[in-house]
């Protein structure tokens, strides 16, 4: 997990740890440095502090990591209503596969999010860049995602349409040519385009 994360762009030690929200600080800064000592990633020290980045033999590894997503996509069962979800993970992925940058390129958008047990969130889409907050300070928010996280998660992953998921409770608030525009406002995650095995895709 963390050769995923610094292969989606993480470099420091608080965004890793974003993209794997369960992990002690501990646990995590004992996996890095074991992985430093093995030769799979490098430290350097950044303006901001240590950073790490994956040296030739933790490229390599990317083949690895590649292997293990598609294999999971094809055959573990999913059931998203069941699962144990997790809201940050999803918009830390979201937010990096957000191409586009929202729907006021020319102006700072903010989106929203609602859902049941978590607290509340925004993306802040602007033409140069996809920014996650905590707080809005007070620029316009045309969109608001609420619903079943669980919808969320099986449409981001591939698991089910846009529609499907919509059917299934996901709603997304605002002006219609927003709410139409949503779901191509990203790239979804890498695997997704993956059916189950014993499901014909296409």
């Amino acid at each position: 997990m963390i050769v995923r994360e610094i292969l989606c762009g993480s470099r420091r030690f608080n965004d890793i740890r974003r993209g794997i929200p369960r992990v002690s600080r501990t646990v995590l800064s004992e996996r890095l440095q074991a992985l430093v000592f093995v030769g799979a990633i490098a430290r350097t020290d950044g303006p901001h502090g240590p950073e790490y980045d994956l040296t030739e033999a933790g490229q390599e590894l990317a083949i690895l990591v590649s292997a293990l997503g598609t294999w999971g996509q094809r055959w573990l069962a999913r059931e998203p209503a069941k699962e144990d979800l997790d809201l940050e993970p999803l918009l830390v992925d979201m937010q990096r596969r957000s191409p586009l940058y929202g729907p006021a390129r020319r102006s700072p958008s903010w989106c929203g999010s609602r859902f049941a047990g978590h607290r509340r969130r925004f993306m802040l889409l602007r033409k140069t860049e996809a920014s996650l907050c905590h707080q809005n300070p007070g620029f316009p928010e045309p969109v608001c995602v609420r619903g079943p996280l669980a919808a969320l998660i099986a449409w981001w992953r591939g698991d089910m349409s846009f529609l499907e998921a919509q059917r299934m409770g996901l709603e997304i608030d605002g002006p219609k040519a927003f709410t139409r525009a949503f779901p191509k406002w990203f790239d979804l995650y890498p695997f997704a385009h993956i059916g189950p095995a014993g499901r014909k895709t296409g």
